[in-house]
């Protein structure tokens, strides 16, 4: 069966021109005069470079096949970060380029969504906020509001945060693995 324009979703994968790209978002458009098209926001799957991308309806498109699986991110070999599949036990490489800045935020035993296709792993996409240590930041002084009442504490990734001023070593704070951005305390 033919796939066409009216059977994109959020997460559909495409094929244009030999390349991947998910859909983020579309709407389909009736105007009042001409033909009816579809609106896209697209992503291209491995530069994660965002177009928007106008498709007449009803237009034949190349949808792709992509096996999402939960692997556990288990420890950095180098140039390679190494999962672990648990349900097959298998060991997965997946290179640090894939991962890219929000390693800073990866823990182990952090359980991610790693995206497939043809065997070969296309993203990763990690938990939408982790719990992490406070390894070191400067005591807060309740004066100084310089800086908006927050100041710059190291986690135990090493990734930098900005905090609040009453928040101490040693705890446990939630961070948005999205933007590294403070969420709260955990108890």
């Amino acid at each position: 069966m033919a796939q066409t324009t009216n059977d994109i979703k959020n997460g559909s994968v495409l094929n244009l021109d030999g390349q991947l790209w998910a859909v983020m978002k579309f709407q389909h458009v009736k105007p009042g005069k001409g033909p009816a098209f579809v609106r896209t926001t697209i992503k291209n799957v491995l530069s994660g470079k965002i177009v928007d991308r106008t498709f007449n309806a009803g237009m034949k498109m190349d949808f792709e096949t992509v096996d999402n699986r939960t692997l556990q991110y288990s420890y950095d070999d180098g140039d390679n970060f190494v999962f672990m599949d648990m349900t097959t036990y298998d060991q997965v490489m997946i290179p640090k380029g894939l991962v890219g800045e929000q390693s800073q935020y990866l823990l182990e035993g952090t359980d991610c969504i790693v995206s497939f296709h043809d065997g070969t792993a296309l993203s990763v996409e990690l938990p939408a906020s982790v719990s992490l240590k406070i390894t070191h930041t400067e005591p807060g002084l309740q004066g100084n509001r310089s800086n908006a009442g927050t100041k710059p504490a190291t986690v135990e990734t090493g990734a930098e945060i900005q905090v609040p001023l009453f928040v101490g070593e040693g705890e446990t704070v939630k961070v948005d693995t999205r933007d590294g951005s403070y969420l709260g305390r955990e108890n």
